[in-house]
C-alpha cells in the first residue's frame, strides 16, 4: 500500500515549513523558499497561491514583497497544508470495488477497517503543526525527493 502526496502536496509542506523556520514577520522571497526547499522556482507560485487562498500564509507583491505565515507555527496542521494543495484528504472510494462508499454496496468487508484506519491518519496529520515537524521531523521534510506528479 502506498501512501505518497502529489509533488504539489510535497511542495506545499515543504514551503511551509521553509516558513515556520523563519516564523519572526519578515517576508522569505520565493527564490529563497525554492532554493532552500528544492522546489522548482516555475512551480512556486501555484503552491503558494494555495497557501495563501487557504489562509495559511500572506504574500505581498511588490519588489520587497514575499511570503509569511499568517498564522504561528504551532496554530497550522499538516492536514491543513496538505488539503489546501490537494483537496480533501478523505478517500471516498471503496478498497475492493472502486466505486463509491455506499454507492453499489450492501456491506464492504473491510469498509470498518479503513476507515478506521483514515480517520487514524487524518487525526494524526491534523494534530501535527508545523512547528511539531520542526521540533521532531525536520530531516524528514528536507528530503528534497516528493512523490508521483
Amino acid at each position: 500500500m502506498k501512501l505518497e502526496l502529489t509533488r504539489r502536496g510535497s511542495y506545499a509542506i515543504r514551503a511551509a515549513v521553509s516558513l515556520a523556520r523563519i516564523d519572526d514577520g519578515t517576508l522569505t522571497s520565493s527564490a529563497r523558499i525554492a532554493a532552500a526547499m528544492g522546489i522548482p522556482p516555475r512551480f512556486l507560485p501555484q503552491v503558494m497561491g494555495d497557501l495563501v487562498r487557504a489562509g495559511i500564509v500572506e504574500g505581498v507583491v511588490g519588489r520587497s514583497g514575499g511570503y509569511r505565515l499568517s498564522r504561528p507555527p504551532e496554530a497550522i496542521s499538516l492536514l491543513e497544508v496538505i488539503e489546501a494543495s490537494e483537496g480533501d484528504a478523505r478517500r471516498r472510494t471503496c478498497v475492493l470495488k472502486g466505486v463509491e462508499c455506499g454507492a453499489q454496496l450492501t456491506g464492504c468487508e473491510v469498509h470498518g477497517v479503513f476507515a478506521a484506519a483514515q480517520a487514524a491518519l487524518l487525526l494524526e496529520l491534523d494534530s501535527t503543526t508545523l512547528q511539531g515537524v520542526l521540533d521532531h521531523g525536520a530531516d524528514v521534510v528536507d528530503m528534497p525527493r516528493p512523490g508521483p506528479a
